[in-house]
């Protein structure tokens, strides 16, 4: 594969907020695997149709690390390949990665979650009360889409909530697409030497947390514990905060889906499914590389070669979701989405971010039956730069 092979730039523009960038769909029938420049000018192959992003993130030819020589590249080098940062699992393949995941399985279980909903229920009520003593209009994001899953995550983990500006701060610019090299090693840094000395706090006086359980563990040396620590604090309060933020914007949107499901509450389960599908919010893909020669969908990926799984234009794939992918149904009935992944790398808290979705949409919509956008819906600032997608700021009034 040589350079003048990658005609095409990842889409990467949008004409609907709630949707991918339109080429994908035509990506999907006609070329569902091509050579692509990726948007930070790494080349590699674009992967668009749902059965080809699950057959990628699911075979062990494909690997996670980032750092596998020659990967982005059109040749193969020799240059040695550092290990991923300690504690950084979703960068290993297994067996790495099966000892990180095999300690952390246990805590994010279906029925711990669900035994954990009335606490997130309790944080949901309270935010939103703080909301409601606020003359309107109110920034969602930094009112409530925030806070909610940034105090489960603290509590759950054993973070004092009081940090959260730190921690978020240095979150953001970790996700930034346009964050320099050196701005993100200090964000990653930054948050790695504050889980670091919290960890090294809860050695001496465990609390009833993950945290404390990983330390007691003994499994993880400090600089795994770290790397943990960053990752499950990200992606516990990022991910979980723009899919509420997001999908209360779209809804407020739409309203023939929102009557229906306010019209019909027990819909709430199927709503939160068809959101996660619909609006994808990991929207540049997952990067994989291959360990061999692989032949995918006819085309022949070399070793070394990069390849991205692109999850937001497998869910709208109308080969797998037959009707009318591209409309939002909140009564759409089940059928396996790419929200959280696939394979072994699949989300480890995606249902404590179903939970957190079912109090934080309930609530909003029980609390405030008259809500709506205060601006424009072209003035809503959209993370069109940032690798988790959403809003940075959602104004609301009722």
């Amino acid at each position: 594969m040589t350079n003048t092979q990658h005609t095409r730039t990842q889409p990467t523009v949008r004409t609907c907020p709630f949707d991918p960038p339109e080429e994908y769909r035509t990506l999907r029938e006609q070329a569902p695997v091509t050579p692509m420049t990726l948007p930070d000018g790494a080349t590699g192959w674009l992967v668009t149709r749902y059965e080809d992003v699950r057959a990628v993130l699911s075979d062990p030819r494909f690997s996670a690390k980032r750092t596998i020589p020659g990967a982005g590249s059109p040749e193969m080098n020799d240059a040695p390949v550092p290990p991923p940062p300690p504690g950084m699992f979703i960068l290993m393949d297994a067996p790495e990665h099966t000892r990180f995941r095999r300690l952390l399985t246990g805590q994010f279980t279906v029925r711990r979650m669900r035994q954990l909903a009335p606490a997130v229920e309790k944080i949901v009520a309270e935010q939103l009360e703080a909301m409601a003593s606020a003359e309107g209009p109110v920034d969602l994001v930094q009112a409530f889409a925030l806070p909610v899953p940034s105090l489960v995550i603290c509590e759950l983990l054993g973070v004092p909530y009081a940090d959260r500006e730190e921690f978020q701060r240095n979150s953001a610019t970790f996700l930034r697409l346009d964050a320099s090299p050196e701005e993100s090693q200090q964000a990653q840094t930054a948050m790695r030497g504050y889980i670091h000395q919290l960890a090294l706090a809860k050695r001496e006086n465990p609390t009833d947390d993950i945290l404390s359980e990983l330390v007691q563990s003994g499994e993880l040396t400090d600089e795994e514990l770290a790397g943990v620590g960053v990752l499950l604090l990200i992606a516990g309060h990022e991910t979980t905060a723009n899919m509420i933020a997001l999908s209360t914007m779209c809804l407020l949107r739409d309203p023939e889906q929102l009557g229906a499901l306010r019209a019909d509450p027990s819909l709430m389960d199927s709503a939160i499914e068809e959101l996660l599908r619909y609006l994808t919010i990991i929207q540049f893909g997952l990067r994989r590389t291959a360990l061999e020669d692989v032949e995918l969908h006819g085309h022949q990926i070399k070793e070394g070669s990069l390849v991205v799984a692109s999850l937001a234009s497998g869910n709208r794939d109308a080969a797998h979701f037959t009707d009318a992918p591209e409309r939002l149904d909140v009564g759409r009935p089940f059928s396996p989405h790419l929200a959280f992944g696939h394979g072994i790398h699949q989300c480890l808290g995606q249902q404590l971010a179903r939970v957190e979705m079912k109090a934080a949409l309930s609530g909003l919509l029980d609390r405030f039956p008259t809500l709506r956008l205060a601006v424009p819906v072209e003035q809503v600032p959209m993370r069109d730069n940032m690798l988790v997608y959403g809003v940075h700021e959602l104004p609301v009034t009722w």
